[in-house]
């Protein structure tokens, strides 16, 4: 049996989570006080860095991808004003076409450039690679919340939207990249409750491969049903699909 000094310590071997930290005393060491404060700069840098948009258009130029903007001007008023980073600009609304598509991937910076930079190119390759899935030209959104990808598929004609974003940094990962699957959005009608989400893609995480393949299973399920949300379980969703090796960290 473990001593009570390194009781927890075992936890420490299977994530990043700032646990079994130890103590000096009645305090905290010394490192693991200046790694919760590197932790959180990390984090605060995520989430005013600003997206390298360039670099995105060019890893994806084979597919023709927009970019678009939302109604926030700029980071700050994003952080400030939720609603706005729903919206798209009037500009950005005359930038997309309108199509007959199965879906639309929107790549969003959301609360972590950081994440989006790191993961979002790959993973989308990785889903218009699906050959039976008519896809609209990606879209690259800067200081866009979720929300916006409903506009942006109804613009676009696509009757599914894959949003990529960057999700809130905590102290223990700051490039955790969400996937929110939502099928028949609204503009201004659709809720949380009507999406699906894929969350912790990062290379500490969940893997891109097994992203991806779980993306794609919701995705086939809602064109079989005709909805996301909690009508829609990844557990059925996956079981419907043959079983690939798990790559993420247990």
């Amino acid at each position: 049996m473990k001593s009570s000094t390194d009781f927890w310590s075992f936890l420490r071997e299977s994530t990043t989570a700032r646990i079994a930290l130890g103590r000096t005393g009645d305090a905290l060491p010394t490192d693991r006080v200046l790694e919760f404060q590197l932790a959180h700069a990390h984090a605060r840098d995520a989430v005013q860095a600003n997206l390298d948009d360039a670099s995105l258009m060019g890893e994806l130029a084979d597919w023709r991808p927009v970019l678009v903007h939302s109604r926030a001007a700029d980071r700050m008023i994003f952080l400030q004003r939720p609603d706005l980073g729903r919206r798209l600009s009037g500009t950005s609304e005359a930038a997309l076409s309108a199509g007959a598509y199965d879906a639309t991937i929107v790549i969003a910076d959301g609360l972590s450039a950081t994440a989006v930079q790191r993961q979002a190119a790959r993973l989308c390759k990785l889903l218009l690679a699906t050959p039976n899935l008519n896809f609209a030209p990606p879209v690259i959104a800067l200081q866009a919340r979720v929300g916006l990808g409903d506009e942006i598929a109804a613009k676009q004609g696509a009757k599914m939207v894959v949003v990529l974003i960057g999700e809130r940094p905590g102290l223990s990962a700051c490039d955790s990249l969400g996937a929110y699957i939502t099928f028949d959005p609204k503009p201004g009608l659709t809720k949380d409750a009507d999406r699906n989400c894929v969350s912790n893609i990062r290379n500490d995480g969940l893997s891109l491969e097994s992203a991806s393949r779980r993306i794609l299973a919701i995705m086939a399920l809602a064109r079989t049903i005709g909805r996301t949300g909690t009508a829609l379980k990844e557990d059925e969703a996956l079981a419907l699909i043959p079983q690939a090796p798990q790559t993420e960290m247990p």
